[in-house]
């Protein structure tokens, strides 16, 4: 799995839309780096990031994720719960990976096969459809959770 992120990779992209990668940049991007898999929100990107960069804005951090986005660096992922989380993104996945998400302590998971591939393949044999991407949530209790249980 190759996700863009090291430095000279980002600032190639960035340089190639219009941007720098500025010191407050890199430090957003070595926290969504660094805790890739947690899908974190922006507030808790801001809050991680203020640790490095206390007089950093919330504003900045709003407007960096946003180029980030824009420019195919990281994607945002929704878990229906009203906040857009974000991750690295993967050029080499022709669709958004699953996730499951445990109802008691919150944990997201990441599954990287594609399960829905040979439904995909029905829907365009049936009826013409061709599906570009899709996402799935499974919502339950982890294996964690469950040992508590």
């Amino acid at each position: 799995m190759s996700y863009i992120c090291s430095d000279k990779e980002i600032k190639k992209i960035l340089k190639k839309n219009g941007y720098k990668l500025t010191p407050q940049r890199q430090a957003v991007m070595e926290i969504i780096k660094k805790f890739n898999g947690n899908h974190l929100t922006r507030e808790e990107i801001y809050l991680l990031v203020k640790d490095i960069f206390p007089q950093i804005g919330l504003a900045t951090i709003y407007r960096t994720i946003q180029i980030f986005e824009d420019t195919g660096i990281i994607q945002s992922v929704y878990l229906d719960d009203g906040c857009s989380r974000y991750q690295l993104a993967n050029p080499d996945e022709e669709h958004e990976h699953h996730h499951l998400v445990c109802q008691m302590c919150g944990n997201v998971m990441d599954i990287k096969e594609d399960l829905l591939e040979n439904l995909e393949m029905q829907v365009l044999a049936k009826k013409g459809f061709k599906v570009l991407d899709h996402r799935v949530i499974l919502y339950g209790i982890c294996k964690n959770c469950n040992e508590k249980i």
